[in-house]
């Protein structure tokens, strides 16, 4: 990536774009598992794990 401001602007916009996919998926996960039955523990757990089931280069070229 690029140094210098616009090399920083790029970073905190890839960054968002991350932060913001890792948000819905944590939240889509523990909806789905809540919804599901599974207890607070549980649904933790699911939504960790749609986080660790993230696409990240999917993200990656869709932030270019």
């Amino acid at each position: 990536m690029e140094q210098g401001p616009a090399g920083l602007d790029a970073r905190r916009r890839l960054a968002t774009t991350i932060r913001d996919a890792c948000v819905k998926a944590a939240l889509e996960g523990y909806e789905q598992a809540a919804t599901d039955g599974l207890c607070h523990e549980g649904a933790f757990e699911a939504a960790a794990d749609a986080i660790r089931s993230l696409d990240l280069e999917a993200i990656l070229l869709g932030s270019s």
